[in-house]
């Protein structure tokens, strides 16, 4: 018998749905399919593969009625938030618009006469989608799209708390008539993944998770000279300066930290806050995270659901007992059922008397809780917010538009906001520094990571 991979749902622990693991003759399989549907497709025009994208998409939002509960079952986000689907769409959309532009060839800027001289964007070939569970389909599209509007065929692991994504992505794409074999989706092991990597067939790897998922797919990869796509661990920071327009700052900073449980990859995991107004911001800050709801996801009055397992609970409450140990203050100690060791239900927690030498500062959290500390001036500022190994996001808050992009030169991270956070627009790329990982995706740019350059030198014959 297969082995079998358990959605365990956070909601209740029962198990939502079980799928056996791809057996290797069928991932090897699928991958000589990949193989030869790519080679046909790249032949097709870009505004076919744009026809057949935005007919895939068409489909899927047809099924969120049913997406948004299986999500809520999957990963335990609240079905009021109705899924992912403006995201999705709003990439999706993007993404296709802008791929006649992005593909089209780079002519050589200085011209010879009785010379043709330009490089074509040639498709990366089998690209393989490790996909997380936080963001499902919006982490998916930001790779299929674009991988197959560029002529690639595109393999899709999708992760074990989340695999009906996979299908739902993949029912979508035959609905639109996508030739076979150009979109897969695969259950496989973490083992089989690694053999995969390291056997020589994948000509591209985006992978969005942990930083030691990270290292090890770049070790699995290791001699097979793919090109790597790799978003990893995060602790985003926000720097509130005293003309900040505090009510706006404070209703977005809590949802940036909160929302999804904090379980986004640009969450807002620390806030440093400028002395004079540093005393109304927590105020308001506090008052604004107590009106949270925490319950059952499938509940429309729940505004948070559970964590996506216990462990991820448990690694919150682990940093917020050392930080309160080293002299923090809690400041919500909001009464949820459930919320004990190893169970998902948590409190959003709000931490100041905080620094830099506790784990909450510093590691990755990905949950609801958030440190807030005093700073006198920007360099102290700048000095904390760089004072990590990720670098995703970091938003400034500020009424004065030159003196945020001043502050942003300096600060250490893939993506500056003012006045914003917690949002990917598709029209600018996605990558971060350090231990974020390296590549990038969506924009212009995106197309050139899933895409690789071929020169034409051509000369008259005389």
């Amino acid at each position: 018998m297969n082995e079998t991979v358990k959605i365990i749902s956070p909601i209740d622990g029962s198990v939502y749905a079980e799928r056996p693991i791809a057996s290797d003759r069928e991932i090897n399989a699928a991958v000589e399919q990949a193989r030869a549907a790519q080679a046909d497709w790249a032949r097709v025009p870009i505004a076919e593969r744009g026809r057949a994208v935005l007919a895939m998409l068409e489909a899927l939002l047809a099924m969120n009625d049913e997406i948004v509960p299986e999500l809520a079952w999957q990963m335990g986000r609240p079905v009021r938030y109705g899924g992912e689907k403006g995201g999705v769409e709003e990439r999706t959309r993007f993404m296709v618009e802008i791929a006649e532009k992005a593909l089209a060839p780079h002519w050589a800027s200085n011209p010879k006469p009785g010379f043709r001289r330009y490089v074509k964007k040639e498709p990366a070939g089998v690209v393989m989608v490790i996909a997380p569970w936080n963001y499902p389909y919006l982490t998916a599209v930001n790779t299929v799209v674009p991988a197959i509007m560029s002529g690639s065929a595109v393999i899709l692991k999708h992760a074990a708390q989340t695999l009906l994504v996979g299908e739902r992505i993949a029912q979508a794409f035959q609905k639109a008539g996508l030739p076979k074999g150009v979109f897969q989706n695969l259950v496989m092991s973490h083992s089989q993944t690694e053999k995969l990597l390291g056997s020589g067939k994948i000509d591209h790897v985006n992978f969005t998770g942990s930083v030691a998922g990270g290292r090890a797919i770049e070790k699995a990869a290791a001699g097979t000279f793919m090109t790597l796509g790799l978003e990893l661990g995060g602790k985003d920071p926000a720097y509130v300066l005293p003309d900040a327009k505090l009510d706006h700052a404070v209703a977005n900073l809590v949802d940036g930290a909160f929302y999804n449980s904090g379980q986004c990859c640009c969450g807002v995991e620390r806030i440093y806050v400028h002395e004079a107004v540093y005393d109304e911001f927590v105020e308001g800050f506090v008052a604004e995270t107590k009106n949270y709801v925490v319950g059952n996801p499938l509940d429309p009055g729940t505004t948070m659901g559970p964590m996506a397992q216990p462990r991820f609970a448990d690694l919150v409450r682990e940093q917020k007992a050392e930080a309160l140990r080293k002299g923090a203050k809690a400041h919500i100690g909001m009464k949820v059922e459930g919320d004990k060791p190893g169970s998902p239900y948590l409190a959003p927690e709000v931490l100041t008397d905080v620094d830099h030498q506790m784990s909450v500062m510093r590691e990755e959290s990905f949950g609801p809780i958030v440190g807030i500390m005093k700073v006198r001036n920007d360099e102290e500022a700048v000095a904390l917010m760089n004072d990590s190994p990720y670098g995703l996001t970091a938003s400034i808050w500020t009424t004065d538009t030159e003196h945020a992009v001043a502050i942003g030169d300096r600060i250490e991270t893939g993506t500056v906001f003012m006045n914003r956070c917690d949002y990917l627009d598709p029209a600018l790329v996605w990558t971060g520094v350090k231990d974020t990982g390296k590549g990038a995706g969506l924009s212009e740019i995106g197309y050139d990571q899933l895409t690789r350059p071929k020169s034409y030198h051509l000369r008259e014959a005389i």
